[in-house]
């Protein structure tokens, strides 16, 4: 393994770059993470997450943060709901999908059923002009300009930016909750 670059320089750089990602999402949060919260806190059922790929494992680690600081959550892949377990999802449920194309073909699947059923859809999503942004009713918006990957492909300040987004949700509601280290102990 040759290379004139430090790998801890590297390491630095990707670092940086995941930082400067993170900054302009952090930006770019307005108003409907007010409604997001809102609409979590008042939900009559459970909130389930929905992801695939890279995404579905942001999301199952966003709803065990979620279900272990007070909000009943569950994750399902995208994949699996369009090929049976859409009866998971009730009628008082919130969903959350988390794409950053917000294009992928079970989602443009997945999104009619739920609007069929009238669940509110919050789309964590990192395209604005996506299929998804289009049909959520509310947009956490975690659009990154570059990946770390040398190659702009491999999903990772994608995924750090919908991971601090979904932290922001639990601890936002945390909050709202007024969850003490002692109902921690007793979920986690």
């Amino acid at each position: 393994m040759e290379n004139n670059m430090s790998w801890r320089e590297r390491s630095k750089e990707i670092f940086q770059l995941e930082i400067e990602g993170l900054k302009k999402v952090q930006d770019n949060i307005g108003d409907e993470v007010n409604h997001a919260v809102e609409m979590i806190y008042q939900c009559k059922g459970k909130l389930v997450i929905l992801g695939i790929g890279k995404t579905g494992i942001i999301g199952h680690k966003i709803a065990a943060s979620l279900a272990s600081t007070g909000t009943q959550t569950i994750f399902i892949n995208a994949a699996e709901a369009i090929h049976g377990d859409l009866g998971i999802i009730q009628e008082h449920d919130l969903v959350i999908v988390i794409s950053k194309s917000g294009n992928t073909p079970e989602i443009k699947v997945l999104i009619p059923f739920l609007k069929q059923a009238k669940n509110k859809l919050v789309g964590i999503v990192g395209n604005l002009n996506s299929f998804l942004a289009q049909q959520a009713d509310y947009i956490l918006d975690t659009t990154v300009e570059k990946e770390a990957c040398p190659n702009n492909l491999a999903p990772t300040t994608s995924t750090t930016a919908q991971l601090a987004m979904g932290d922001a949700l639990a601890v936002c509601l945390q909050t709202v909750r007024q969850f003490t280290d002692r109902d921690f102990a007793k979920y986690h």
